[in-house]
């Protein structure tokens, strides 16, 4: 099972979807999204709204 990445870039700490690898600010936005996309094996909008980009 996967989980959640944690991640460092720029001194920050940001959290990866390991199903889509979408990147967040927030581990329970990761986690969420994580989650739909597992149960989904699609993205939620509602959710990718919130993702970061680098």
């Amino acid at each position: 099972m996967k989980m959640v990445k944690k991640i460092t870039k720029n001194k920050k700490t940001y959290y990866v979807c390991a199903e889509c690898n979408f990147t967040y600010k927030d581990k329970k936005i990761a986690a969420k999204c994580e989650n739909w996309c597992r149960k989904h094996h699609s993205c939620n909008v509602e959710i990718t709204k919130y993702a970061v980009k680098f």
